[in-house]
Protein backbone atom coordinates (compact mmCIF):
# COMPACT_ATOMS: atom_id res chain seq x y z
CA UNK A 1 0.00 0.00 0.00
CA UNK A 2 1.86 3.17 -1.43
CA UNK A 3 0.56 6.61 -1.86
CA UNK A 4 2.82 9.23 -2.81
CA UNK A 5 1.98 12.74 -1.81
CA UNK A 6 1.76 14.34 -4.90
CA UNK A 7 -1.34 11.78 -5.65
CA UNK A 8 -2.96 12.50 -2.45
CA UNK A 9 -2.55 16.32 -2.79
CA UNK A 10 -4.11 15.93 -5.97
CA UNK A 11 -7.17 14.80 -4.68
CA UNK A 12 -7.29 16.99 -1.83
CA UNK A 13 -7.29 19.68 -4.47
CA UNK A 14 -10.17 18.56 -6.11
CA UNK A 15 -11.83 17.95 -2.92
CA UNK A 16 -11.74 21.50 -2.40
CA UNK A 17 -13.18 22.37 -5.62
CA UNK A 18 -15.88 20.04 -5.59
CA UNK A 19 -16.98 21.10 -2.57
CA UNK A 20 -19.11 24.15 -1.81
CA UNK A 21 -18.09 27.20 0.69
CA UNK A 22 -19.85 26.74 4.06
CA UNK A 23 -19.91 29.57 6.52
CA UNK A 24 -17.70 27.21 9.50
CA UNK A 25 -14.44 25.60 8.78
CA UNK A 26 -15.18 22.21 7.27
CA UNK A 27 -12.18 19.11 8.52
CA UNK A 28 -10.77 16.97 5.68
CA UNK A 29 -11.89 13.33 6.77
CA UNK A 30 -9.49 9.61 5.37
CA UNK A 31 -12.46 7.00 4.93
CA UNK A 32 -10.19 3.89 4.26
CA UNK A 33 -12.59 0.20 4.14
CA UNK A 34 -10.85 -3.37 3.90
CA UNK A 35 -11.96 -6.13 2.05
CA UNK A 36 -10.40 -9.45 3.62
CA UNK A 37 -10.44 -8.78 7.24
CA UNK A 38 -11.61 -11.34 9.66
CA UNK A 39 -13.33 -8.97 12.62
CA UNK A 40 -13.52 -12.09 14.76
CA UNK A 41 -10.04 -12.11 15.29
CA UNK A 42 -9.35 -9.64 18.26
CA UNK A 43 -6.07 -9.01 16.88
CA UNK A 44 -7.82 -6.96 13.45
CA UNK A 45 -9.35 -4.78 16.56
CA UNK A 46 -7.23 -1.54 16.24
CA UNK A 47 -7.74 0.95 18.86
CA UNK A 48 -4.86 2.92 18.60
CA UNK A 49 -3.65 6.12 19.37
CA UNK A 50 -1.76 7.99 16.12
CA UNK A 51 0.75 11.35 16.51
CA UNK A 52 0.09 13.19 13.75
CA UNK A 53 3.10 15.34 12.00
CA UNK A 54 0.64 18.21 11.63
CA UNK A 55 -1.91 18.75 14.42
CA UNK A 56 -5.27 19.79 13.04
CA UNK A 57 -5.85 23.23 13.49
CA UNK A 58 -8.89 24.14 15.95
CA UNK A 59 -9.32 20.33 16.50
CA UNK A 60 -6.65 19.65 19.23
CA UNK A 61 -7.97 16.60 20.97
CA UNK A 62 -9.22 17.33 24.83
CA UNK A 63 -8.25 15.27 27.39
CA UNK A 64 -9.45 14.50 30.72
CA UNK A 65 -6.71 13.57 34.05
CA UNK A 66 -8.22 11.55 36.87
CA UNK A 67 -5.33 12.51 39.70
CA UNK A 68 -5.03 13.46 43.33
CA UNK A 69 -2.43 15.36 44.97
CA UNK A 70 1.14 16.40 42.92
CA UNK A 71 -0.09 14.64 39.88
CA UNK A 72 -2.99 16.80 40.07
CA UNK A 73 -1.07 19.66 40.62
CA UNK A 74 1.07 18.84 37.44
CA UNK A 75 -1.74 18.03 35.20
CA UNK A 76 -2.94 21.78 35.41
CA UNK A 77 0.43 23.04 34.87
CA UNK A 78 0.52 21.04 32.02
CA UNK A 79 -3.08 22.31 30.98
CA UNK A 80 -5.34 19.41 31.50
CA UNK A 81 -8.56 20.06 29.84
CA UNK A 82 -10.26 18.73 32.90
CA UNK A 83 -8.78 17.34 36.18
CA UNK A 84 -11.16 15.06 38.27
CA UNK A 85 -9.94 13.39 41.55
CA UNK A 86 -11.86 10.40 43.35
CA UNK A 87 -14.26 12.26 44.52
CA UNK A 88 -15.17 13.23 40.90
CA UNK A 89 -14.73 9.62 39.80
CA UNK A 90 -16.90 8.31 42.77
CA UNK A 91 -20.17 10.57 41.25
CA UNK A 92 -20.07 9.28 37.75
CA UNK A 93 -21.73 6.18 39.59
CA UNK A 94 -24.79 8.15 40.86
CA UNK A 95 -24.75 10.58 38.21
CA UNK A 96 -24.80 9.06 34.74
CA UNK A 97 -25.54 11.85 32.97
CA UNK A 98 -22.17 13.61 34.07
CA UNK A 99 -20.87 10.36 33.37
CA UNK A 100 -22.64 10.18 30.02
CA UNK A 101 -21.48 14.05 29.24
CA UNK A 102 -17.43 13.16 30.58
CA UNK A 103 -17.33 10.24 27.86
CA UNK A 104 -18.58 12.27 25.09
CA UNK A 105 -16.87 15.97 25.39
CA UNK A 106 -12.86 14.49 26.19
CA UNK A 107 -11.59 12.58 23.40
CA UNK A 108 -8.59 10.71 25.60
CA UNK A 109 -8.32 10.12 29.25
CA UNK A 110 -5.01 9.41 31.33
CA UNK A 111 -4.98 8.53 34.71
CA UNK A 112 -3.41 8.08 37.96
CA UNK A 113 -2.68 4.13 38.25
CA UNK A 114 -4.11 3.65 41.27
CA UNK A 115 -7.02 5.41 40.75
CA UNK A 116 -7.27 2.74 37.36
CA UNK A 117 -9.40 -0.04 39.25
CA UNK A 118 -12.19 2.33 40.76
CA UNK A 119 -12.30 4.01 36.66
CA UNK A 120 -12.76 0.61 35.67
CA UNK A 121 -15.82 -0.12 38.07
CA UNK A 122 -17.67 3.50 37.79
CA UNK A 123 -16.73 4.34 34.34
CA UNK A 124 -15.60 1.32 31.98
CA UNK A 125 -19.06 0.20 31.03
CA UNK A 126 -19.47 3.71 29.34
CA UNK A 127 -15.45 4.61 28.12
CA UNK A 128 -14.57 0.62 27.01
CA UNK A 129 -17.05 0.79 24.38
CA UNK A 130 -15.49 3.64 22.80
CA UNK A 131 -12.07 2.58 23.15
CA UNK A 132 -11.42 5.55 25.66
CA UNK A 133 -10.21 3.76 28.66
CA UNK A 134 -7.63 5.98 30.62
CA UNK A 135 -3.60 5.40 29.67
CA UNK A 136 -2.19 4.86 33.26
CA UNK A 137 0.53 7.67 34.13
CA UNK A 138 3.40 6.61 36.15
CA UNK A 139 4.58 9.11 38.62
CA UNK A 140 7.44 10.01 37.16
CA UNK A 141 6.06 10.57 33.56
CA UNK A 142 6.76 13.72 31.80
CA UNK A 143 3.43 15.13 31.74
CA UNK A 144 3.39 18.37 29.39
CA UNK A 145 4.96 16.17 27.31
CA UNK A 146 2.57 13.13 27.32
CA UNK A 147 -0.29 16.24 27.20
CA UNK A 148 1.05 17.35 23.90
CA UNK A 149 1.01 14.30 22.16
CA UNK A 150 -2.04 13.59 23.15
CA UNK A 151 -3.30 16.48 21.73
CA UNK A 152 -2.14 16.20 18.21
CA UNK A 153 -3.28 12.58 18.13
CA UNK A 154 -6.20 10.51 16.57
CA UNK A 155 -7.76 7.87 17.99
CA UNK A 156 -7.50 5.11 14.57
CA UNK A 157 -10.51 2.57 15.43
CA UNK A 158 -11.66 -1.10 13.49
CA UNK A 159 -14.30 -2.92 15.53
CA UNK A 160 -17.20 -4.33 14.00
CA UNK A 161 -17.04 -2.73 10.46
CA UNK A 162 -13.61 -3.02 8.12
CA UNK A 163 -13.58 1.03 7.93
CA UNK A 164 -11.11 3.43 9.36
CA UNK A 165 -12.99 7.04 9.42
CA UNK A 166 -10.89 9.60 11.21
CA UNK A 167 -9.81 13.69 10.43
CA UNK A 168 -6.51 14.51 8.83
CA UNK A 169 -7.25 18.25 8.47
CA UNK A 170 -9.20 21.27 7.96
CA UNK A 171 -9.49 23.69 5.42
CA UNK A 172 -7.05 26.39 7.14
CA UNK A 173 -4.51 23.98 6.69
CA UNK A 174 -2.06 23.36 3.28
CA UNK A 175 -2.77 20.34 1.13
CA UNK A 176 0.70 19.29 2.32
CA UNK A 177 0.14 19.59 5.86
CA UNK A 178 -2.69 17.50 5.00
CA UNK A 179 -1.37 14.95 3.02
CA UNK A 180 0.93 14.08 5.28
CA UNK A 181 -1.34 13.96 8.04
CA UNK A 182 -2.75 10.94 5.51
CA UNK A 183 0.25 9.46 4.55
CA UNK A 184 1.25 9.10 8.20
CA UNK A 185 -2.24 7.17 8.96
CA UNK A 186 -1.67 4.75 5.54
CA UNK A 187 1.77 4.14 6.69
CA UNK A 188 0.44 3.10 10.41
CA UNK A 189 -2.32 1.14 8.86
CA UNK A 190 0.29 -0.87 6.46
CA UNK A 191 2.19 -2.01 9.73
CA UNK A 192 -0.97 -2.51 11.57
CA UNK A 193 -3.51 -4.63 9.18
CA UNK A 194 -1.75 -7.56 7.69
CA UNK A 195 -2.28 -9.76 4.70
CA UNK A 196 -4.25 -11.28 3.33
CA UNK A 197 -6.48 -8.44 4.10
CA UNK A 198 -5.86 -5.23 1.51
CA UNK A 199 -7.41 -2.00 0.51
CA UNK A 200 -10.65 -1.79 -1.25
CA UNK A 201 -10.92 1.66 -1.65
CA UNK A 202 -9.73 4.45 0.13
CA UNK A 203 -11.47 8.69 -0.24
CA UNK A 204 -10.81 11.80 1.08
CA UNK A 205 -13.64 14.04 2.10
CA UNK A 206 -14.70 17.68 3.23
CA UNK A 207 -17.38 17.52 6.29
CA UNK A 208 -20.15 18.29 3.69
CA UNK A 209 -18.31 17.36 0.55
CA UNK A 210 -18.47 14.31 -1.75
CA UNK A 211 -15.36 11.77 -1.30
CA UNK A 212 -12.59 11.49 -4.10
CA UNK A 213 -11.25 8.69 -4.07
CA UNK A 214 -7.44 7.95 -3.27
CA UNK A 215 -4.81 5.78 -5.40
CA UNK A 216 -3.14 3.92 -2.67
CA UNK A 217 -2.03 1.28 -4.74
Amino acid sequence: MKAALNNIIEALEEARRSSKKRNFEQTFELIVAYEGLNLRDPANRINEVLALPHSIKGREAKICVFAEGDLALKAKEAKADLVLGKADIQKCQADRKFAKKLAKTYDFFLAQVDLMPLIGRTLGPLLGPRGKMPTPVPPTMDLTGMLNRFRNSIRIRIRNNPVVQCPVGVESMSNEEVAENIKAVLDFLKEKVKHPAKISRAYVKLTMGPPVKLDVR
